[in-house]
């Protein structure tokens, strides 16, 4: 039997996925992968260039799945001039030490190759075309249909029996919109490109510390003296200052620590969800909190009694849960948190409420594809906040930097509220804040940092399949704006008014965001791998897919799970 698959995009996710079809690999199986870069196994979120060296990855070996082997063994086995090169130090890391994050794309890279390597020992037929861009995709009658270009031959279509579109995050074709306005952070190398000027970051979170890193970095360096960070502005660049708004003006905690593997949940459980969702009425949501408060108040009684949880609505835990850092200055809070992060760690002590928000968010986010729109969106403005600002903590070197920059006057973070504006075409460039009470301060180069939101189906880089009515708009009520991503099945299937396309996957994170929340980082591509991976294996002997049940339908997917925001 021969078979042909297909793959856009070489990032963690295709790597996961060919892992878990590694397995059932033989000879007539044929496997394509197109990447749009020079280099394939990389991902966009660890690509030199796309990444300034000075950014860190927030996960560390030890929640990294390995394919041929740990991301500590790897970097331990680098020659001393390939870790001084990605700025490793071999001898003073351990598995939860947080390596840059052009240093994890290297070992992304590797682990491709191997893997690469392996499927072919397997007898299958592997080709990697680097310099691909996927331009268009069909569903006919024989298969896939993919148009290709490539910088040596002009657009030519290729025909496969399946295709898994990974193509990772989706920014803007255009960094630069406009003179000093930069849609998003990424290539840093744009920002590198920034003057000593005052630089406005819309965000506040590990996005926009990695921006805030990235203009840094080109105006001046960070050293330790006396066994403390600090930064020091380079001459000339005497004009340069951050200044990073959000909502709640609140920088992210710092990593915290949490034992692996996971303890598994007593209350809000995947079986409890299943049993939710089933019902999927108009109090889901609510009744799904109520799972979780019960959950966080077993896990730690101390703190639900702290913060009010028995009496407390979903609106108010939220409330609740921020207040006490809204409330003190936020390097203040910073620098504290730093000094428990630390201690916590160096102890091996957990905090069982931060423990716990850190097991529930994944069980939680199965209720999201059966949420109507009120729902949903109060989930996303009151939960998800929540479950985002526990999962998304940073490295403590992270917190460091920003320290350092804000003891050098060099940064601040500022609390909008709701009752502002931010005029992003000013005939000076850059963009203009201008406050409730009527004060403006321009910024000549402003950063839109606020991380990957959900993208409808309009946005699908795949027009053909948007004219045959393969992908569609996840939309819950009728005249809901499409948020929500588009319709896939729990096997990652775009599903169209017959019902899901068999052999196409869309594993595209802006696109699947709604159905999965949560979904971003490299346990999340894992997983995924996993699920789609197990799915094509079924194809490839002949024996059909897994049972839905065995892949976690039932729970939107996934089951509890550590995720890292990129």
């Amino acid at each position: 039997m021969t078979l042909s698959i297909a793959f856009v995009g070489a990032g963690p996710t295709t790597l996961y996925t060919l892992a878990a079809l590694l397995p059932a690999a033989r000879a007539g199986l044929t496997v394509t992968v197109f990447e749009e870069a020079a280099t394939a196994g990389l991902g966009s979120p660890y690509r030199p260039g796309w990444n300034d060296p000075a950014m860190l990855s927030n996960i560390a070996s030890i929640e990294i799945p390995p394919v041929s082997e740990t991301l500590l063994s790897w970097l331990r086995r680098l020659p001393r001039s390939e870790c001084d090169a990605l700025g490793l130090d071999p001898e003073t890391a351990d598995e939860r030490t947080f390596v840059p994050r052009v240093a994890l794309g290297a070992y992304f890279r590797d682990q491709f190759a191997v893997l690469a390597e392996d499927l072919r020992a397997r007898g299958a037929e592997v080709e990697v075309l680097t310099g691909a861009r996927v331009i268009d995709a069909a569903i006919l009658e024989a298969g896939i249909r993919l148009t290709v270009a490539t910088p040596r031959s002009p657009a030519q279509d290729r025909l496969f029996d399946y295709a898994v579109l990974a193509t990772g995050h989706q920014w803007p074709s255009r960094q630069e919109a406009r003179p000093g306005y930069f849609t998003s952070p990424w290539p840093a190398v744009g920002l590198s490109q920034i003057g000593p000027v005052a630089v406005g970051i819309r965000g506040s979170a590990l996005t926009a510390i990695d921006a805030a890193i990235a203009v840094a970095a080109a105006h001046g360096r960070f050293e330790r003296r006396d066994g403390r960070l600090v930064y020091a502005t380079k001459p000339g660049a005497e004009g340069f200052g951050v200044t990073m708004m959000s909502r709640k003006g609140l920088l992210p905690e710092a990593d915290f620590f949490f034992p692996l593997p996971h303890a598994p949940l007593s209350i809000l459980t995947p079986e409890a969800m299943t049993a939710l969702t089933a019902q999927a009425d108009d109090r889901l949501l609510d009744n799904a909190f109520d799972l979780f408060k019960r959950e966080l108040t077993l896990a730690d009684p101390a703190y639900a009694a702290d913060i009010g949880l028995e009496d407390a609505d979903l609106e108010t835990f939220s409330e609740r849960y921020f207040q006490r850092r809204t409330a003190v200055d936020p390097f203040q809070w910073a620098e504290a948190n730093l000094e428990e992060a630390r201690f916590n760690h160096a102890n091996r002590i957990t905090v069982a409420w931060r423990d716990a928000i850190l097991r529930m968010h994944e069980v939680m986010a199965a209720i999201a594809p059966y949420l109507t729109g009120d729902a949903f969106a109060r989930f996303n403005t009151h939960l998800k906040p929540v479950f985002v600002d526990n999962y998304s903590s940073v490295p403590h070197e992270s917190i460091e930097r920003m320290l350092a920059l804000h003891r050098a006057g060099r940064l601040d973070v500022r609390a909008l509220g709701d009752d502002h504006q931010i005029d992003t075409r000013p005939p000076e460039g850059g963009a203009v804040l201008m406050t409730a009470d009527g004060r403006r301060r321009h910024f000549p180069a402003f950063i839109e940092a606020t991380g990957q939101r959900a993208l409808s189906g309009l946005q699908f880089p795949f027009l053909t399949l948007l004219e045959q009515g393969v992908v569609q708009d996840q939309v819950q009520d009728e005249g809901a704006p499409a948020t929500r991503g588009i319709r896939i099945d729990a096997r990652f299937r775009p599903v169209a008014a017959s019902g899901p396309v068999e052999r196409l996957f869309c594993l595209s994170l802006p696109f699947i965001m709604g159905r999965h929340p949560f979904v971003q980082g490299v346990t999340s591509s894992h997983h995924i791998g996993q699920i789609v991976g197990a799915t094509l294996a079924g194809f490839v002997t002949g024996i059909g897919p897994d049972r839905e049940s065995e892949i976690g339908a039932g729970i939107g997917a996934f089951g509890p799970l550590t995720v890292e925001a990129a």
